[in-house]
């Protein structure tokens, strides 16, 4: 890679789904000539010891409010400055201003990633990071639509999905009783707990002794497990919090199935992006319960790797959970397709996919009324 400057507000130790994916990039196009310029976290020390990636963070003020993102982009500058990148990738939109002043002052071209809540919650800064990028990176079709009129560039756009890690063991495990699992923060309504919930009765009129385990926590967590105690369903439910890698892994080799059925939220904007737990699910051989809409269809392959339900409706989704759990060779047929994606789509192929747009930029011609991106012959 020519020097390249990564910059990103989500990374690792932080979780969720777009720090995994800064992660696995920069891991992947780590070398002596990449920078990641991102946000200070509990942990961070002892993580960045051990990751083998030149990272630099700035100081996390959550007091701040809508500000607490400014000392990333002034470090960004500052690093830039120092470092003076070739190529710049930015993973959210909240990067993107640093990185235009970037692109301008040093002649460096951009890539800009979208995944697609933040193009409703900030849709001048959407637009503003699509307009200022050589090329933009979504992470789905649904992702992709949302970007129509943020004044991209014809031929800018490049659709990429996330990767998955493939595990050293994928064999199941024996769960004990009739298990899925949903594995997501409790922090956005539209990951679809509450509709789950309210399945769940109909689910045990079938399967008297089914569990469901709920893994991640957040400020929804006391309003699910309300609702649950409310519908008479808290006795089969075990909300496990925020687990280690390695106690979501075995939950994902011992349950039957992976249920997220996320809708689209009440504004009907953003959404699923895409969804890497369902690949996650799909590299153990688990088949997954989704919603038909957003970024799951492109994540989940009706039929072939999960089923895909109206998430709004309870029985529907009821009835999804149901049949995967009754249906032993249902099941494993579409286990079998979501391990055969996940290797499709594993972290090494994506990377050399991100890899290519960033060298590509390298030798394009600038954006009209944009300096002239400066080039290596070794591109």
């Amino acid at each position: 890679m020519p020097r390249l400057l990564i910059i990103t507000p989500d990374f690792p130790p932080s979780r969720g789904g777009i720090q995994v994916l800064a992660h696995r990039l920069a891991a992947g196009l780590a070398g002596p000539d990449t920078r990641v310029v991102t946000l200070a976290d509990q942990g961070a020390e002892m993580f960045d010891a051990g990751s083998g990636i030149a990272t630099r963070r700035a100081a996390a003020n959550p007091r701040l409010g809508a500000a607490r993102n400014v000392p990333l982009g002034v470090l960004a500058l500052l690093e830039a400055a120092r470092f003076r990148p070739e190529v710049t990738l930015s993973v959210h939109i909240v990067a993107s201003p640093a990185t235009a002043m970037i692109r301008r002052l040093l002649r460096a071209p951009s890539v800009q990633y979208f995944h697609a809540k933040e193009i409703a919650d900030k849709p001048r800064l959407a637009a503003f990071a699509a307009r200022n990028a050589d090329a933009v990176v979504a992470v789905s079709s649904y992702t992709a639509g949302l970007l129509d009129g943020t004044g991209i560039s014809p031929g800018a756009l490049r659709l990429i999905p996330p990767g998955v890690d493939m595990p050293d063991d994928p064999s199941p495990l024996a769960p004990g009783r009739p298990t899925f699992v949903t594995i997501a923060r409790l922090a956005d309504r539209y990951k679809g707990h509450d509709v789950l919930v309210q399945a769940l009765a109909s689910i045990r009129e079938q399967v008297p002794d089914v569990q469901w385990v709920v893994i991640g926590d957040g400020p929804l967590r006391k309003d699910i497990e309300q609702l649950a105690r409310a519908r008479g369903v808290a006795d089969c439910i075990r909300f496990l919090g925020s687990v280690s890698d390695e106690e979501r892994d075995s939950w994902l080799r011992r349950a039957d199935l992976l249920a997220m059925p996320s809708r689209l939220p009440e504004d009907g904007q953003a959404g699923e992006g895409f969804g890497i737990v369902y690949l996650e699910a799909g590299s153990y051989g688990k088949p997954v319960v989704a919603g038909n809409v957003a970024g799951a269809l492109d994540a989940v392959s009706d039929g072939e790797t999960g089923l895909l339900v109206d998430p709004t409706d309870p029985h529907a989704v009821a009835g999804a959970i149901t049949r995967l759990l009754l249906d032993r060779s249902l099941a494993s047929r579409l286990g079998a397709g979501g391990a055969e994606q996940a290797r499709r789509l594993r972290w090494p192929a994506i990377v050399e996919q991100v890899r290519a747009v960033l060298l590509e930029q390298l030798e394009a011609p600038a954006k009209p009324g944009f300096p002239q991106s400066s080039r290596r012959a070794s591109a």
